[in-house]
């Protein structure tokens, strides 16, 4: 009975996870279409050796996978045109909380898929939406209109920051404000604190 089988397998787990190791550490979601299909393509190469016998040569192609995509990366950093032709850009889904149903139907994506994706972001209304992007990986990008946008820890701090400048004000009026000028008080003192003239009294 043969046992190769047995260091195949713990070669290509070993090799496998060095190879995706330096392929990056992305979440699938995160994947664009070329990282995904390479991922793809190397778990079907790597389970090969296990029935057949050319380990190292399944190897050899992975490795030139990965090279080939590290090189479409840095091919992308370097140029706009080509990113664009390979991962592809941002779409607009949502512009001033209006469905842009052109590339709705162009991404074949639903409008209940598209509130699903909000909701999954604690997006209530679709009117809240300043704009919404379907990204290259396929996730949902989107900014709320100022006014459905949560209280930030700045906005807290200026809204205090206002509040003692209030209060400030209102004791710097209190105390410029003479109780004796007071026409109540001189009732209650049954006396002008400020006598009128001798004809109007």
């Amino acid at each position: 009975m043969q046992w190769d089988w047995i260091w195949k397998a713990v070669l290509i787990i070993i090799i496998g996870t060095f190879l995706l190791r330096i392929a990056g550490r992305k979440s699938i979601s995160q994947m664009t279409l070329a990282q995904t299909v390479l991922m793809i393509a190397i778990g079907s190469l790597l389970i090969q050796p296990v029935a057949g016998e050319n380990i190292w040569v399944t190897f050899g192609i992975s490795a030139i996978l990965i090279i080939t995509l590290i090189v479409m990366e840095y091919v992308q950093i370097k140029s706009d045109k080509a990113e664009a032709l390979i991962t592809g850009k941002s779409n607009v889904l949502i512009e001033n909380g209006q469905l842009i149903e052109e590339n709705l139907r162009k991404y074949r994506i639903s409008v209940d898929l598209l509130e699903m994706l909000l909701r999954q972001q604690n997006v209530q209304k679709l009117s809240d939406v300043e704009s919404a992007t379907l990204e290259p990986n396929g996730q949902l990008g989107y900014m709320l209109k100022p006014e459905a946008q949560p209280m930030t820890k700045g906005d807290l701090q200026q809204l205090v920051n206002q509040l003692q400048q209030l209060q400030l004000s209102i004791n710097t009026l209190q105390n410029n404000t003479n109780p004796k000028d007071n026409i109540f008080q001189e009732v209650a003192d049954k006396q002008h604190q400020t006598p009128p003239p001798k004809h109007l009294e």
